[in-house]
């Protein structure tokens, strides 16, 4: 497809959560661009959409809104189990693809969807990033790229929260197996922040553990536990711990240790906390304002359209958090 020079005709399917709350606000304030269609699960849901934010038509048939000719772009908000034969239809009929993460239901789906667009490369393609550490992320990486903890040697990762600890509530769309495949908790999106910042392991150890396997006549079987060893590049060795049954818990933590310095990163908070040269105990190292990375999602895709560009997350940044999730359940 021709990279348009006026205006860009986008259709969306699937609109809820983060396409109503986030996407969708901040593609009003792009200039230059169409809301064409929307098709939902839900049609009463696609009408609310639809009225709020000026999108011409809803339909029912997300295959007729992908073969529409008048449309550049399509945007997919699906839970994973639609993400793979919407992106390799869109991509089919010629479209540039945003897809919402998580990217596939396990990794061949991903590898598929990334041949896919490797074959296409005139069409953009896009997954959402995670808003974890965006905002100090540039600054993190400032630091490791100045080597101020010295050599790496190991670290530590704790996601903990509560959202399944209560064993009578029923399953929640991203515990059915059915709707989100191999994804766990937020496995797959701290395995692409430590990807930017570390690297990707070169091997893993896994356990998994489902405590609440029953929810009112459903068999869970995604895990709501998980650890994990491994090693880095550099031998840097690392442990992982995801929980969704820590009562009480909400702190999710990244401690980086090097024979220089630690770096602490609290996800939770978005702060950032060093000691170095010595210290025995951390002090908070603001990011600074300049410095602060930014939620321009939106933007990154309309622009990449715009100017032939591949922008990040790519597909391959997906199957490489899709490897790290194949690995936990292969172990």
């Amino acid at each position: 497809m021709s990279i348009p020079s006026g205006t860009l005709r986008i259709g969306f399917i699937g609109a809820g959560g983060i396409v109503r709350t986030r996407h969708l606000p901040n593609l009003k304030l792009i200039p230059g661009l169409e809301f064409v269609a929307v098709c939902n699960q839900r049609r009463a849901t696609a009408e609310v959409i639809a009225r709020d934010f000026g999108i011409a038509e809803v339909m029912d048939d997300w295959k007729a809104l992908i073969a529409r000719p008048d449309l550049h772009a399509i945007w997919i908000g699906t839970p994973p189990y639609m993400h793979a034969e919407l992106t390799l239809a869109a991509l089919a009929a010629g479209k540039h693809v945003f897809c919402q993460a998580r990217m596939a239901m396990n990794l061949p789906q991903a590898r598929e969807m990334l041949a896919a667009a490797q074959s296409r490369p005139n069409q953009v393609t896009m997954l959402c990033p995670p808003p974890h550490g965006m905002r100090g992320d540039p600054t993190v990486r400032r630091l490791l790229k100045d080597n101020v903890l010295g050599k790496l040697l190991h670290f530590r990762l704790q996601a903990f929260n509560d959202a399944w600890a209560n064993p009578t509530t029923p399953a929640h769309w991203r515990q059915k197996i059915e709707l989100s495949g191999q994804n766990i908790l937020s496995v797959g999106i701290y395995a692409e922040v430590l990807g930017k910042w570390l690297g990707h392991p070169l091997e893993l150890h896994a356990t998994r553990h489902v405590f609440h396997p029953d929810r009112q006549g459903y068999h869970v079987q995604i895990p709501d536990w998980v650890t994990v060893t491994g090693r880095w590049p550099n031998d840097l060795f690392g442990t992982l711990e995801w929980s969704g049954v820590a009562q009480a818990a909400h702190h999710e933590q990244l401690e980086l240790y090097g024979d220089a310095g630690t770096l602490v990163y609290d996800f939770t908070e978005d702060r950032l906390y060093v000691a170095l040269n010595g210290q025995k105990s951390l002090h908070e190292r603001p990011i600074r304002a300049e410095e602060q990375g930014q939620w321009t999602v939106e933007q990154d895709f309309i622009h990449a359209i715009r100017t032939g560009t591949q922008p990040e997350p790519s597909f391959a940044t997906g199957v490489k958090y899709m490897e790290f999730l194949d690995s936990i359940w292969a172990t």
